[in-house]
């Protein structure tokens, strides 16, 4: 492992109860956390180069562990939580865990871990977004850097609220993308937010003539654009289509390539045998 005081602080981790500690490892090393009654664990979706097949990335999704079924996403929880502290407890839970069920696995390799910021965490918050995670990240020296946090898509009505919880991610050393409905929706916030990372529904490719428009714009602004959601064969063959006409690279994630898993290894052993 890189990260000698992550490293520490899971030998910690494994000589703790369960029962009395909100974070504990199971036999397999895997950091789990508790939140109410349910028991949450880490999954990791690869986040792909189209033209090469290289991961480049990972998206943390949280799941609650379970006997009796796959476990509840981690936005059903939000949803049923009683308060806004609460969500913000649990919104802070999932990120730490992901952050130590990521970097104990991929170490001072290249890849980034992408982070979801729910809808509801946007206004919880009263300000400075980003700050309390920082302070989690500089205390078990893991590397800021590889954080790309994903703001939800939002109405035009919560504009001034993306503009304001983006500036605070940026001044707090993060690098952000945001999710977006269409290509000229992300045309639109281009200049607005500064995004790092643009991700689209690779579901809604109709519109040809802005979707090369902003290959070509976000190439010139070095934005990443990420097509998330490919699940079929139709939307593979029209990125590989757009990634040509605009002469730029494209990140792809979906269920057609990758299920999201827990151990990053097993993603490796796949792309090496492939």
């Amino acid at each position: 492992m890189s990260f000698p005081i992550l490293k520490k602080y899971l030998a910690r981790l494994s000589d703790a109860s369960g029962a009395a500690s909100s974070i504990w490892l199971d036999h397999e090393g895997k950091a789990h956390g508790r939140f109410f009654n349910c028991t949450l664990s880490s999954a990791f979706q690869p986040i792909r180069q189209l033209a090469s097949g290289e991961v480049r990335a990972y998206e943390g999704l949280v799941r609650s562990v379970s006997a009796q079924d796959q476990g509840l996403s981690l936005w059903r929880l939000l949803d049923h939580a009683a308060s806004d502290d609460e969500s913000i407890e649990l919104d802070r839970l999932c990120r730490m865990l992901h952050a130590i069920n990521f970097f104990r696995q991929a170490g001072d390799g290249p890849q980034d871990l992408y982070l979801n910021v729910h809808d509801r965490l946007l206004s919880a918050v009263s300000s400075n977004h980003g700050h309390a995670f920082r302070r989690i990240l500089d205390a078990l020296e893991l590397p800021l850097q590889r954080v790309v946090l994903q703001l939800p898509a939002a109405s035009p009505q919560q504009g001034w609220l993306l503009n304001y919880v983006s500036d605070n991610y940026r001044r707090n050393g993060f690098r952000f993308a945001v999710n977006v409905r269409n290509a000229r929706e992300a045309l639109l916030l281009l200049d607005r937010l500064r995004p790092d990372v643009i991700k689209l529904d690779a579901r809604e490719l109709q519109d040809s003539e802005a979707l090369l428009a902003l290959l070509k714009r976000s190439a010139q602004d070095n934005v990443a654009l990420v097509f998330k959601r490919l699940e079929s064969t139709p939307a593979l063959a029209v990125l590989r289509q757009l990634g040509e006409a605009a002469d730029v690279p494209l990140l792809v994630q979906g269920y057609m390539l990758d299920e999201p898993r827990a151990d990053l290894l097993a993603v490796e052993r796949e792309v090496v045998a492939a």
